[in-house]
């Protein structure tokens, strides 16, 4: 059996869609697995050994040229590239225009399926007319966690349950491998940038957590220029942080699968860290917890909720309390 995913973006929905992978393969040991993804997250998409083969998708990049003789051709080729097999079972889930036209540009043989959301979750950017392009449309409730939704919609097609906890395929963190720019001793990483402001969690906050957390090295990445700023303001306040340089993503993946601690807002490396099992303080101001909290285990904690951020005391103790639960082991 073929089966082909298409979710394309952004870094944490690619994330929570990895567990697919294990649960088909855990029902259909013998089903080969593509995916077609952004191009900037591909190498996450490649950490999943399971993943059969990666097809770029750079509707991002190709948006801003597309008077572009090679941007043209680059298209034409990625066309060319999709429809070079076909699918016993093509899933969209992401829901979304553009990617239903992804789906309905892959082949299937006789009697195959294209299968995606026949509706969003609360808040979700879904677009009803990517079901134009499926075959079957899968209802789910608007609650349904996000890790949730992609294991779902497979279940319901290929007719097994969903009774596991979700399995990334990501790889164990290996000592060895450590990057030179990464310190010796445990450290813990502040995952403070996100695009929304509201989404972020006030300085103080995170100035009383590095200082309570001391002298553990707090490490502070950044994104953009914005994020850079607000990261050297932190660090001028705190005896123990260092602003990194400028990361790749793979960098990035990495910072967070090696760190003794996390904590971070609602974007996506902070739920990178989580499906490394990292110990994990998960903050939510202006977002639902119930959406994407990190519910697999006891090394996450999940503080906070849309309009309700927690206080730095409450983060203070549940990292504390992580730490604690390590050294005991």
């Amino acid at each position: 059996m073929k089966i082909l995913l298409v979710r394309v973006s952004s870094l944490g929905d690619v994330l929570h869609n990895l567990p697919m992978v294990a649960d088909i393969l855990r029902h259909h040991p013998q089903a080969s697995i593509d995916w077609v993804v952004e191009e900037g997250y591909v190498s996450l998409v490649r950490l999943n050994p399971n993943v059969r083969r990666i097809i770029p998708f750079a509707l991002r990049r190709w948006r801003k040229g597309l008077r572009n003789p090679s941007v043209r051709a680059e298209i034409k080729a990625f066309f060319r590239t999709l429809r070079e097999e076909e699918y016993d079972l093509v899933f969209d889930t992401q829901g979304l225009l553009k990617t239903g036209i992804v789906m309905g540009a892959a082949r299937i043989r006789r009697g195959g399926r294209k299968v995606g959301l026949a509706n969003g979750s609360e808040g979700s950017g879904y677009e009803g007319i990517s079901r134009l392009f499926h075959t079957e449309s899968i209802p789910l409730d608007p609650r349904t966690h996000a890790v949730a939704r992609g294991r779902l919609v497979a279940g319901a097609a290929l007719g097994y349950a969903v009774d596991t906890p979700p399995d990334f395929g990501l790889p164990a963190p290996d000592p060895a491998q450590r990057p030179d720019w990464l310190p010796h001793e445990p450290y813990a990483v502040f995952f403070h940038g996100t695009a929304r402001d509201a989404k972020k969690w006030a300085s103080a906050n995170w100035i009383a957590t590095g200082h309570a957390l001391a002298p553990m090295p707090v490490l502070l990445p950044w994104g953009s220029e914005g994020e850079k700023r607000e990261a050297e303001k932190l660090a001028a306040q705190l005896p123990n942080a260092r602003v990194l340089p400028k990361l790749s993503m793979m960098d990035a993946v990495t910072l967070a699968q090696q760190a003794a601690l996390a904590i971070g807002v609602d974007t996506g490396l902070t739920h990178i860290a989580a499906a490394f099992y990292t110990p994990t303080v998960e903050i939510y101001a202006d977002s639902p917890k119930w959406k994407t909290e990190g519910n697999w285990s006891p090394r996450i904690v999940n503080l906070g909720d849309k309009g309700a951020p927690p206080g730095a005391d409450d983060v203070i103790a549940s990292a504390r309390g992580l730490l604690d639960s390590l050294d005991s082991l």
